[in-house]
């Protein structure tokens, strides 16, 4: 009768155990899940704000059609992608695109001084400081969750209810190197700055050239 009983208190031990890493993975899956959704929600308002940067710079550099379109490829490419894995994948050129555009504004004193153009930069810094905020708490529940994936015992209820690993949100070696050498924007830090000063466009020069001087009034 006693060797029942203590069978029965751990059968329902391990029960209980069984239960509780199951609803376990349940909250952490849930958690990364919601974690995507306020990085995917951040990524789309920063995705929003590109047209206005884009027409504000362009009135002033209307010349410079293929930046332009570059920056237009990259972000049809970041809106299209499909999860983690994707958005990682295309969030490298997509900020190299970006860093390119601001370097064309770096040639136009008075574009940089443009009331409409700073508030869109401010508005892109705090964007991005939202972004890198949510994909650190994304990443760190991708983590936890697949650390238990891979950790046993609880790898064996990940493999009996098909738990898999989560994606995480990067960007590429290859990629971040590019990215850190864009041209880096005064009012965030959005961009890592390059070892030295960014080429200036061939056909737009180093700054604008300032207006010809009057001809001498005759005498």
């Amino acid at each position: 009768m006693v060797a029942l009983i203590v069978i029965l208190v751990i059968i329902v031990v391990i029960a209980l155990a069984f239960a509780a890493s199951y609803n376990r993975f349940i909250a952490q899956r849930n958690a990364v899940q919601s974690a995507w959704a306020d990085v995917d929600t951040e990524l789309k308002r920063r995705y929003d704000l590109v047209p206005n940067l884009v027409a504000t710079v362009q009135g002033y550099a209307a010349h410079e059609r293929g930046v332009f379109e570059e920056v237009a490829r990259a972000r049809s490419a970041a809106q299209a992608a499909q999860g983690p894995a994707q958005a990682s994948a295309t969030e490298g050129p997509f900020v190299q695109a970006l860093g390119r555009l601001f370097a064309v504004a770096e040639n136009y004193p008075e574009l940089k001084a443009n009331q409409n153009f700073l508030q869109l930069q401010a508005t892109l810094a705090d964007t991005e400081d939202r972004i890198q905020a949510s994909r650190r708490v994304y990443n760190s529940n991708v983590q936890d969750f697949n650390r238990r994936i891979q950790a046993f015992p609880s790898n064996l209820i990940a493999g009996m209810f098909h738990f898999t690993p989560a994606e995480f949100f990067h960007i590429d070696e290859a990629q971040r190197a590019v990215v850190e050498q864009a041209p880096r924007v005064d009012f965030s830090g959005m961009y890592a700055g390059p070892q030295g000063a960014p080429a200036a466009p061939a056909a737009t020069g180093s700054s604008v050239p300032p207006p010809p001087e009057p001809p001498p009034a005759a005498s």
